[in-house]
């Protein structure tokens, strides 16, 4: 059986299987990061992916069809983002406690709302709902192993890895994204220069928000093709820790997501073992916790060893001026 596993992990399935379930915790995390690197930290990533989930089910399933139901998951989620913005930065709440309650809000909002419209609190099974198609890669399906991993996803899993480039440019190669890190590092002076601090935050939480609705939508309509209450399951928050843990970088984010996602994936596997589910189950969390109590060890270690150099030159400067660091204070 172990045997049997192990194979499994280390095959091309598995490894498509790690980018599928990866998708929905790149995607908001990318959101996370525009808005973190503008120092608006967006805590309502979680709620943000269960309203566009479930909007994006209710309205393909209503409209027939999965291009409305996919814009209107967009537009929900970049509605809860503008809220949070409006609340913090024009009325001045605290970021954090902002964030929280609109996750609550959607947490409860949702399951109020399906049980109106299905009257099952669970999921949206009663519900035709739309589902994003896959898309086949030609040459490259035909490839053995490579064609296994890299095509027939659906689309929002290239989304991922074209939005993360996207990012990467937006962020490092043009005015906005100068503009946008500027406010994040030090509004004061972003300020002074004739920056909108406000009117950039704004920008930052609203794209985050589009970013994290992908990430939603691709859950329930893609990677499933219903609606589960609390389907999001906590990647709202391990999308923000992989963006501390990815170095608050575009493509570092990107990395730590897959890290996350292949814990995932490899606690399914584990699943055919005789190993009690619950445990099975803490995998993806548990490597969460430890990659960010690795991350800041390692930040910690960076943080002492700039200060002992800085110590050092402080005290070579002194005994050059003939100082004794006593006497200097």
């Amino acid at each position: 059986m172990v045997e049997l596993v192990l194979r499994g992990i280390f095959s091309a399935f598995f490894l498509a299987s790690v980018l599928r379930i990866s998708t929905p915790l790149i995607l908001p995390a990318l959101g996370g990061l525009v808005s973190e690197l503008a120092g608006a930290t967006n805590i309502a990533l979680e709620g943000i992916m269960l309203t566009s989930a479930f909007t994006g089910v209710v309205v393909s399933a209503y409209t027939k069809s999965v291009f409305l139901g996919v814009m209107a998951g967009i537009l929900s989620g970049i509605l809860i983002a503008a809220l949070l913005a409006y609340f913090h930065l024009y009325l001045q709440t605290d970021l954090f406690l902002a964030g929280i309650a609109l996750n609550i809000m959607a947490t409860g909002g949702t399951i109020f709302l399906l049980y109106v419209l299905t009257g099952d609190k669970g999921n949206s099974s009663t519900l035709a709902s739309g589902a994003v198609p896959n898309v086949t890669i030609p040459i490259i399906h035909d490839i053995p192993v490579l064609g296994t991993i890299a095509s027939g996803h659906n689309i929002f899993v290239y989304l991922g890895v074209i939005l993360t480039w996207l990012t990467s440019v937006m962020l490092y190669r043009t005015p906005f994204g100068v503009h946008l890190r500027a406010v994040g590092e030090n509004p004061v002076a972003a300020e002074s220069l004739g920056i909108n601090v406000r009117l950039m935050r704004l920008y930052a939480i609203l794209i985050s928000g589009a970013l994290a609705s992908l990430g939603g939508l691709n859950l329930s309509m893609a990677y499933l093709t219903l609606f589960q209450r609390e389907m999001t399951a906590g990647r709202g928050f391990i999308a923000l820790a992989a963006v501390f843990l990815g170095g608050r970088t575009p493509w570092g984010t990107f990395i730590a997501a897959v890290l996350f996602g292949f814990f995932d994936a490899l606690s399914n596997q584990l699943g055919s073992l005789k190993v009690p589910s619950m445990w099975v189950q803490m995998i993806p969390y548990v490597a969460t916790i430890v990659a960010l109590v690795v991350y800041a060890l390692r930040k910690r270690a960076i943080y002492l060893e700039r200060a002992r150099k800085f110590q050092e030159r402080h005290l070579a400067e002194l005994q050059a001026r003939g100082v004794h660091p006593h006497e200097a204070g």
